[in-house]
């Protein structure tokens, strides 16, 4: 009872001393569960919102008091039973570049197969293609894999009707409405959505950099669909690397880009308690955070795979999850084997670069645009984890990471280099005696 009266002044004396403070949402690690968190927020004020972490059930979002400063309850909080950590839920952006010319191949629209689908030519040869030497790996029988295991996509959603996508989509989750499906279509009011077809390339989606088909594209320029697409995309660049790796799309960011550090944590276990063996995460922020760490640790002991991209600030700086030590974090490179200028560089965060300029891939409601940025070299390299997984099975974080490594080496900038497949494949199958 002495317990419960001095947290109550120490409260109000908070209250009564400071400027009013607003509710601020804040991830929690309780040692001791929900139960215990239900009651340490009866005795602070606060209020439990859900659970992040799945089936471990240590990991919360909770909502502050309403008038507390947020440091001073974070240091009480902290000071409660069985709190190991507290950190506030960040507002996270999708990664931004600027505007590029549209590449040919976007206008070759000559339809070809693909692994038993019907594709556009300019998607499924592209220069990025040969670049990283991905025709090498699927002419010789003796390297030939075509991928295997589920690569969850953490981003705004998947169109899972995309005819290229919708044979290898998941059913996924949206954490942004918390609801089955990953469909980023959900974010679009369908009955006065514009009829996308084969018009003349225009530029929308200015965070992502996106040329697409379509017509009505004004659409999609308004603030409000600035990423619209982006998960879409990231997919169709894992579907070319490895086309018979299956996709779960995991809908942590809204079609404007932005998303909640929360959401982002509770796809992470989800991905790691569904069988996800590749986690695909094309977004980075500046904060360290312990949850994010705890929940790619927790991803890299049930043996997904984690990668990331290293930013589009063109700059060296750490950035996350791609800093992670577990987390292989990805550069972007032109055409011509130079790091992008847009691209963040140097060891850590960056451990390989991989095409990332005029990167052709799917877009919603079965068209097609072309990226720039880091958000679109990382899927390169997660579409190459899935092609590893095909030659065997025991691949791990560190052999990962070891297999891609041998990569075409540019300069320190790029970490280890440019990704290339097939001799990350020829390393895999020498270590793991599989070919």
């Amino acid at each position: 009872m002495k317990r419960v009266r001095l947290i109550s002044l120490m409260l109000l004396v908070a209250v009564l001393s400071s400027p009013v403070a607003a509710q601020s949402p804040i991830i929690v690690r309780d040692s001791l569960g929900a139960g215990a968190l239900q009651t340490t927020c009866f005795l602070l004020g606060c209020s439990v919102n859900e659970q992040i972490d799945g089936s471990l059930g240590n990991v919360f979002l909770i909502t502050s008091p309403p008038g507390v400063p947020l440091q001073f309850f974070l240091q009480n909080l902290l000071g409660q039973l069985g709190i190991v950590d507290a950190e506030p839920d960040l507002l996270l952006h999708l990664m931004q570049s600027q505007t590029w010319p549209t590449p040919s191949g976007l206008y070759d629209t000559n339809p070809v197969n693909y692994y038993g689908t019907t594709v556009w030519n300019g998607y499924a040869n592209q220069p990025a293609v040969g670049i990283i030497g991905l025709p090498a790996v699927q002419s010789q029988q003796n390297l030939r894999t075509t991928g295997t295991g589920t690569v969850a996509v953490i981003d705004t959603g998947v169109d899972p009707t995309h005819p290229v996508l919708q044979s290898v989509i998941l059913p996924g989750y949206d954490f942004t409405r918390n609801q089955g499906g990953g469909s980023e279509l959900t974010d679009v009011n369908q009955s006065s959505m514009a009829v996308v077809n084969g018009a003349s390339p225009v530029q929308v989606n200015q965070s992502s950099m996106a040329v697409v088909n379509q017509q009505g594209s004004s659409t999609f320029s308004q603030p409000q669909y600035a990423d619209f697409g982006h998960g879409t995309m990231v997919a169709g660049i894992i579907h070319l690397v490895a086309p018979n790796a299956q996709i779960l799309p995991l809908k942590a960011f809204h079609a404007d880009g932005t998303g909640n550090l929360s959401d982002v944590l509770r796809a992470i276990y989800y991905a790691a308690q569904h069988n996800a063996n590749v986690l695909s995460m094309s977004f980075d922020f500046a904060s360290y955070s312990q949850e994010l760490a705890n929940a790619i640790n927790y991803a890299d002991r049930t043996g997904a795979i984690c990668v990331a991209s290293a930013g589009n600030d063109g700059q060296q700086e750490m950035v996350y999850p791609a800093g992670l030590s577990n987390v292989i974090g990805v550069a972007s490179t032109s055409n011509n084997d130079t790091l992008s200028s847009f691209s963040n560089y140097g060891q850590p965060p960056v451990w390989v670069g991989a095409p990332g300029e005029g990167i052709i891939t799917t877009y919603p409601y079965g068209t097609y645009a072309a990226g720039w940025g880091t958000s679109f070299s990382a899927p390169f390299v997660s579409g190459t984890v899935a092609l590893l997984r095909g030659v065997s099975p025991r691949l791990n974080q560190q052999s990962a990471a070891q297999a891609i490594s041998n990569a075409i080496y540019i300069s320190p900038a790029l970490g280890n280099g440019r990704l290339d497949v097939y001799q990350a494949i020829r390393a895999w199958c020498h270590t793991s005696q599989q070919c």
